[in-house]
Formats: structure tokens, sequence, C-alpha cells
């Protein structure tokens, strides 16, 4: 019998993970309701930067973003990566990202693209991908009845992030 070993590859989602997360329960819509310029003003979510670069080197360029939108919101994400700095900050590579137009969608590309490793603020999210990714992290502030999939883990932000995933570093 032989036994496959996945090699360590991490999903992040965009909206409320890399952009414009709840803060004291409070979402930033700026992004998705407001102007094009006022979109390319929208923060990124704290520390996310920094975090996203020691992840691209622990994981070996093995990250990708996996984002739910439409064509609009689309466009507009690839000019707030680069209007952001985003590839330079991080060393991530622009042809590692993948969108869908329905949540569903994103199971298959992480079984497509060996995804081990999910961050993601949408619990229907972290749920539906139970069996096709090993750690399924919860990001972000989430209301008061979210019952937290059976198996995933819970960070408030990118600083409790790290410590789930930098440990890889000696694995990969």
């Amino acid at each position: 019998m032989t036994t496959s070993i996945q090699t360590p590859t991490l999903g992040v989602d965009i909206g409320r993970v890399l952009i414009g997360p709840v803060l004291d329960g409070q979402a930033d819509t700026s992004f998705l309701g407001g102007t094009f310029e006022r979109a390319m003003e929208t923060p990124p979510s704290p520390g996310a930067f920094d975090a996203m670069a020691s992840l691209v080197e622990a994981f070996v360029g093995r990250v990708y973003l996996v984002s739910k939108c439409g064509s609009s919101v689309q466009d507009k994400t690839w000019h707030w990566l680069r209007h952001q700095g985003f590839w330079e900050a991080t060393g991530m590579k622009p042809k590692n990202v993948r969108f869908c137009l329905r949540r569903p969608e994103k199971a298959g590309i992480c079984a497509e693209l060996g995804i081990t490793h999910f961050v993601d603020d949408r619990v229907d999210i972290i749920a539906s991908l139970d069996g096709v990714v090993a750690t399924r992290i919860l990001f972000g502030e989430q209301g008061t009845c979210v019952q937290v999939p059976r198996g995933a883990h819970v960070a408030l932000n990118w600083a409790e992030v790290i410590p789930m995933l930098l440990p890889l570093r000696a694995a990969v």
C-alpha cells in the first residue's frame, strides 16, 4: 500500500480576508459598493500583506487566491491588487489567482489545485471544504450565532492565522 503525501498548498479568499475585513462588527463596503477610485483606497486587512509574504515563503510559492465574484468585481480586484502593490509586497504571482462565479465552485478549485490549507471568512465555504481541504481557517469576526464547522479553526485576524500555518516551514 502506498500513501500519498500532499504538498502543502494554501488557498486564501480575498473579500473580507485580504480586503475590507469586518472590524468591531462593521464591514467596510467601499470596495464593493463605492466608486472605482474609492475601491482602490480600501485598505487591506491589518497585517495581511506581511502575513502573505511569510506564507508565500513558507509554502514555497504554492499560495493561491480563490475568490467568488462577478466580472466587474474581478476587474476591480485585479486593479486593487496592483494599486496596493500586493505582488511586490508578498512575492505572490498573479497567475495564482482563481475566480469563480458561485461559492460551491471553490471546493472544485481547491481539489484541482491540491489545496491543503484554506482561509475564508464565510462559514458556508469552510463547511463545504470538509473532506477536500485538511486545514480550514474561518477568518475574521463572526456573528455570535455562527457555529464553527467540525475540524475547522478560527482566527480573528492575520496575527492569529500565522501561528496556525507557519509551523509548516519545517514540513515543506
